[in-house]
């Protein structure tokens, strides 16, 4: 191919951005960036009735954080009448599209006749123009739709960037409809009018889309366009085995960012659902621009493993920023209503993340600086006994006392165990469930240094 490489991601906005078309738009991305090419951002919104500003607002906000940046766009399809009128009336002046004034109940009762003598249904191309044919007489009052005039002989083949040579016989292809009877095109109208004019090159996209590309060829072909190249990528199970949608499953890419979830594992973990790079599983994006040339792509359907996505999202917890990474908790924390202060946030960051695989699990830990705790009453029953809170009220008395600092209350409490004739985890235990209201985290010290005296003075009062 000579033409410089252009490619697109053209989202339906009639729900979120789920996890399947994050996959196809950041193989999209990719290729175009290898390629030192163009990445485009279509929204197809004819499906005037279910579309919306919100889920447009939510796509622009998942591509933004996944970091897919398009060099063109967002392109609305609902703005591109005109044009796709234009295309429409080319086609009927060269006898490649025609109108056809089949009612919706005429088609059903052709399609209940076709059932009941065994056959597949279909358009039996009533309103198509033939040599010698004498068509119905026009129907009052019924506005036409627009169908293509499908080729009846031949076979459309196409080498799938994915899938290999693929070949449909027209034969099995009816007279699609291209413009509906109000004037808005059909998905398979506009989606290669729009390809046409935005010379894109390559089409990454669901191989639920294997079915449309033959009447889109000869659609391209009737047009006199180039043909893009098309990959169709297998879809994403869920870990139940079955298919991702929108109606199965938290899988909007906006829910994993609010679940806290940071973008580059989402897109490291999106890239592996389907390509790889020989055993590599953890890259950087910047690797995954150089690597992706468009081959090692699988034909079998990937499996959505949270388990894995856990622990991708772990490992770059561990390795990004630490103001950044703060600045992720506070948002968290605000979620929950809780105010925090950034660097107090930041300070604690690296005493607690190692246990954790998102920013929403960080909050959670992080909130007792911040929020009264609510100790379980069994944890109360189990690790503030009579035998412990003498050594409470002398501990207590101690850190009042120190300088606040991990070394110095480390000694406090060593010094309250050997007062009382108690071990380590008594006393620890006992303070970890009226301070931070939990019995299990990190060297107590080490904790305790994080909070202000007074909060840990309070909570240790009145037990």
């Amino acid at each position: 191919m000579t033409r410089k490489v252009r490619t697109r991601i053209a989202p339906s906005p009639t729900g979120f951005l789920h996890l399947g078309t994050a996959r196809t738009a950041l193989y999209s991305w990719a290729y175009a960036r290898h390629h030192g090419g163009e990445f485009v951002l279509r929204i197809e919104d004819t499906d005037v009735a279910r579309s919306t500003q919100d889920s447009v607002d939510q796509i622009i906000a998942a591509m933004h954080w996944l970091g897919l940046d398009y060099d063109e766009g967002p392109v609305y399809q609902m703005q591109r009448l005109d044009r796709y009128r234009e295309a429409v009336d080319q086609l009927l002046r060269e006898g490649k599209a025609y109108p056809c004034y089949t009612t919706p109940p005429e088609l059903d009762a052709m399609r209940e006749q076709q059932r009941a003598r065994g056959e597949k249904t279909h358009y039996d191309g009533r309103w198509r123009p033939e040599p010698g044919k004498t068509l119905p007489p026009v129907p009052a009052g019924v506005e036409p739709v627009i169908r293509f005039r499908n080729p009846h002989d031949g076979v459309v083949t196409w080498d799938d960037l994915v899938k290999g040579p693929i070949s449909i016989s027209n034969r099995e292809i009816d007279d699609l409809i291209i413009v509906r009877a109000d004037g808005v095109p059909t998905y398979n109208f506009a989606v290669v009018v729009d390809d046409r004019d935005m010379d894109i090159t390559h089409v990454f996209r669901g191989d639920e889309h294997v079915n449309n590309t033959p009447w889109q060829i000869n659609l391209f072909n009737a047009l006199g366009a180039p043909l893009p190249l098309f990959g169709h990528v297998p879809v994403i199970l869920g870990d139940d085995g079955q298919k991702l949608s929108k109606r199965r499953g938290a899988v909007s890419v906006t829910a994993y960012e609010e679940a806290g979830y940071l973008p580059e594992a989402m897109l490291n973990y999106l890239a592996r659902l389907g390509w790889s790079h020989g055993d590599e599983e953890l890259f950087s994006r910047e690797q995954l621009v150089a690597w992706f040339d468009g081959s090692h792509l699988s034909k079998s359907p990937a499996q959505w493993d949270p388990v894995k996505l856990n622990w991708v999202n772990a490992h770059y917890l561990k390795t990004i920023d630490e103001t950044r990474l703060a600045a992720l908790v506070v948002q968290q924390l605000q979620r929950s209503g809780i105010k925090a202060q950034p660097e107090q946030v930041e300070r604690a960051c690296p005493l607690f993340k190692d246990r954790c695989t998102t920013t929403a699990e960080l909050a959670q830990w992080l909130a007792m600086y911040f929020a009264d705790v609510q100790p379980k009453a069994e944890d109360l029953a189990a690790h503030v006994t009579q035998a412990v809170k003498p050594a409470l009220h002398t501990l207590r008395d101690k850190l009042a006392a120190i300088e606040w600092n991990k070394a110095a209350i480390g000694a406090a409490i060593k010094e309250a165990i050997a007062a009382h004739g108690l071990k380590m985890p008594q006393l620890a235990h006992a303070v970890r469930v009226l301070v931070c209201g939990r019995a299990q985290t990190p060297s107590i010290d080490a904790v305790l240094e994080l909070f202000r005296r007074e909060t840990v003075l309070a909570r240790l009062q009145g037990f």
